[in-house]
């Protein structure tokens, strides 16, 4: 347990250029010490004092505002960046040296049994607000935007956008729809790409309709 402490204080302090020194990412960083917490709690969860795990835990989500249950399976090195409102579930699995941003959730969608919360590889970035929900695996380093709602597997070295979640870039590269790019303005959105295919085919369809009317006329005045 203590290597891992270790670990996630060398992780922070690699990742976070406002860290200056072990010193202060020890007392002053949140979401260290959610870490620090959870690792007690899971300590005690292995060893079946669920009581105890649970007050720990809860006591940790009292002081960070990070929630993260001592059931979840976390690697080492985890960054918690201004964790406010991170909220992990019991069956979670996050990989070595994953990024959490502040309000994002690994929970569970409430129809799953058994497995039901992500699991993450290693090196996962995942943005501010974003879910992710249910039993789905997010592949080695792969990136979940802000906000982004994740409802399936996200292969690894890809990014995830959108609610629901699409996947728009594997491995740098952009994902290609219908022999055109998702990615219309260096941004993946696809909401923006169902939108831009929307007024396609409704153009289509005005195309299409004023054919027929003029055909129609056509015939009326014959």
């Amino acid at each position: 347990m203590f290597r891992r402490i270790r670990e996630d204080l060398r992780s922070i302090r690699k990742r976070d250029p406002a860290a200056r020194s072990d010193i202060e990412v020890f007392f002053l960083y949140a979401g260290f010490h959610a870490v620090l917490y959870y690792r007690v709690s899971h300590w005690l969860y292995k060893h079946h004092r669920f009581g105890f795990a649970r007050w720990v835990s809860q006591l940790g989500r009292f002081f960070t505002g990070i929630e993260i249950h001592p059931g979840a399976t976390i690697g080492k090195g985890l960054f918690i960046d201004h964790g406010m409102g991170v909220v992990i579930g019991e069956t979670a699995e996050v990989g070595d040296y994953c990024t959490l941003y502040q309000g994002v959730t690994l929970g569970g969608t409430g129809k799953d049994t058994g497995k039901r919360h992500p699991t993450l590889g290693s090196h996962v970035m995942v943005g501010s607000g974003a879910k992710v929900l249910g039993p789905v695996n997010i592949g080695d380093h792969a990136k979940v935007g802000a906000n982004a709602l994740v409802l399936i597997d996200v292969p690894p070295r890809s990014t995830a956008v959108g609610v629901p979640a699409r996947v728009v870039r594997i491995r740098g590269e952009r994902v290609f729809s219908d022999g055109e790019e998702l990615d219309q303005i260096h941004i993946p959105d696809p909401v923006s790409q169902e939108l831009c295919q929307l007024r396609v085919q409704l153009h289509s369809l005005q195309k299409q309709f004023e054919r027929q009317r003029g055909e129609k006329r056509y015939y009326e005045n014959l």
